[in-house]
Parts: structure tokens; C-alpha cells; sequence
């Protein structure tokens, strides 16, 4: 038996076999309807019912074998049929055209040389007959909600809305140092890490030029010498939040390995609790207009357990 989860409401039956046993016969899977061995709820199905969160499904033991397999990496690494369950858990919306996760962090978002897991390849593996695409990206470091299209129609809708600046992000981070004014727009120009007030090519040898980069920003609290921020996003440039924060801003992001620093000036549980290896930057919401409805959509994702223990201590805000 298993249970049809809270994001798999409104999905078809034969879908939601296909999405576990994508390499089961369909006419096999009729098949077994038609005999009784798959039921819902105790109840003999066709194979297009619609499923509701709670509901029951009988699953034949013989189905084993057509689960979901390993996939591999281009390292040539295999993720585990846990890695992909894991994955499904993060699942906060999803529909015929969208699946949104609440990516942990940690968790790579696009496969290559060396990353054995990866938003983009797993996914694929559980949407076997959908077209899994990228729309916009996190660092790998950083939680939060995470848009993927599951078809071309949908890809370039919601591509053209985060080009053309229409679909909103906001971040909450944990920054380490003071900022003022309480709120702002950071509007310069960034390249592999640097800032610059003109888009002037840099000296650096390679001749790049830097891009736009456009953050508002709002101070939500400031306890002590760490400043609970929120950010909004207008350009998407690589690292874009790290590097405004701890250049622009002079006050880098908790955890932050790349740009900042790990020297805190508060209690020993304070110090405790921020001194891990995970960069306080969340991925909060974001807003879009649905690529098939036309509607707009906001999604949310949760704070990540390890931000918990800072935001209760210090009471800090959440928008």
C-alpha cells in the first residue's frame, strides 16, 4: 500500500504509477487494473482516476522491479532511489506544467564533472515522461523555492518572465555587520566576484565586461552587530546576493566561505549555532504568472531547520 501525498493531489492514476515505475508497459498496468490488483481505496480502479491526498493504492508486489532505477551523473555517479525520494518530499507545488521544490542546501541544481546529485537530473528521473527544464538557478548553498517547467510551452513562458523581470524573488538572509540605511537599491555592475560603478571592461587580462546588477533590499532587523535582511533580486547575476552583501553592503552573509568571514561577536550559544557550514540565504518566495492559467502565483518555501535556532533566539521578523 502507499499513500497519495498532499502535492500529488489532483494527479491521475496512471500518472502517478508512471512517475514511480516509469518503465512499466501501460497495457500492463490497464492490465492489472482491469484484474483488480491495483485498487484505490479498496476499490477497483480503471486507471484514470483522480487521486486525492490520503487515498490508498494497492500496489502489486510483482511492480518492484520497474521502479524508479539509480540514474548516472556525467561523473558516472549514481544517485539512490533515497536521493530521489528525498527529492519528491521537497516537492511544494506541482502540476501538468510546473513542479516548484524547496531545495535544501547543499543540493546542486544543474548536473556536471564531479556533482553526483542534482535538482535537474533527478528530476527528470522522477518526471520520466515530462520535458524537465531550468527556468532560473540557486547556488548550490542556498535553500529555498526552486521553479522547474516540465514542458517547452512552459520553459519559454516562464524564461521570458524572469529575463524580462516580472516574476519576483525574495530572499531573507543573516548578514554579518551592520547596514545603513535601513533600505536601498544596490545598482552596479558585477564580474567574477567584483563590483564596479561603470560597465567599464576590467584589467583582470580575460576583458570581461561586467553586467547590471540590481538588488532592493530591506533591513527587518538588526540584533547587535548581525542583520537580518530582505532582499529582492531585479538582475540574476552569478552569487549576486553574496557579493552585494559583503561588498556593497560590507556585511557578508552568514556562512558564507567564499566572500565572508566567520568571526561573530555574540554569546557562545549564538556562536554555536552559526559557526556550521551552511550559508544563511533562503530562497523565500516568488511570485509568477502560471505559464498555462495565466495566474499568478506565489509559492513559499520553509525556513530550513538550520536557521530555526537563530530566527527563535534573536525573535527575529519573518515577512
Amino acid at each position: 500500500m502507499a499513500t497519495v501525498s498532499q502535492v500529488e493531489d489532483g494527479a491521475r492514476l496512471h500518472r502517478w504509477f508512471l512517475r514511480r515505475y516509469p518503465s512499466l508497459p501501460m497495457r500492463q498496468f490497464y492490465k492489472l487494473c482491469r484484474g483488480g490488483q491495483i485498487r484505490v481505496n479498496s476499490s477497483r480502479v480503471a486507471g484514470n482516476e483522480i487521486l486525492r491526498a490520503g487515498d490508498t493504492v494497492r500496489i502489486p508486489p510483482t511492480l518492484a522491479g520497474y521502479a524508479v532505477a539509480p540514474k548516472k551523473s556525467e561523473s558516472g555517479e549514481a544517485f539512490s532511489l533515497a536521493d530521489l525520494e528525498m527529492l519528491r518530499q521537497c516537492i511544494i507545488h506541482d502540476d501538468n506544467d510546473i513542479v516548484a521544490f524547496d531545495k535544501p542546501a547543499g543540493l546542486a541544481v544543474q548536473g556536471g564533472t564531479g556533482i553526483r546529485k542534482s535538482v535537474d537530473k533527478m528530476a527528470a528521473a522522477l518526471f520520466p515522461y515530462d520535458k524537465i527544464a531550468l527556468v532560473h538557478r540557486l547556488d548550490r548553498e542556498t535553500s529555498g523555492v526552486l521553479v522547474v517547467a516540465k514542458n517547452q510551452s512552459a520553459a519559454q513562458k516562464l524564461a521570458a518572465q524572469f529575463q524580462n523581470k516580472t516574476a519576483q524573488k525574495q530572499y531573507l538572509a543573516l548578514l554579518n555587520g551592520r547596514v545603513s540605511p535601513d533600505h536601498g537599491t544596490i545598482d552596479n555592475y558585477m564580474t567574477k566576484g567584483q563590483v564596479f560603478d561603470t560597465p567599464a571592461r576590467t584589467n583582470n587580462g580575460a576583458g570581461q565586461r561586467p553586467q547590471r546588477a540590481i538588488t532592493d533590499y530591506t533591513v527587518l532587523t538588526q540584533a547587535g552587530t548581525l542583520c537580518w535582511m530582505q532582499f529582492s533580486p531585479k538582475t540574476g547575476r552569478t552569487h549576486q546576493l553574496r557579493v552585494h552583501s559583503a561588498i556593497s553592503l560590507g556585511a557578508p552573509i552568514v556562512g558564507d566561505a567564499l566572500y565572508g568571514t566567520g568571526n561573530f561577536d555574540q554569546d557562545p550559544a549564538l556562536q554555536s549555532i552559526l559557526a556550521t557550514n551552511n550559508l544563511f540565504l533562503f530562497a523565500h518566495k516568488i511570485t509568477f504568472q502560471h505559464p498555462a492559467t495565466g495566474r499568478m502565483t506565489t509559492l513559499r518555501g520553509q525556513l530550513p531547520e538550520f536557521m530555526r535556532p537563530v530566527v527563535e533566539l534573536l525573535e527575529l521578523k519573518l515577512p
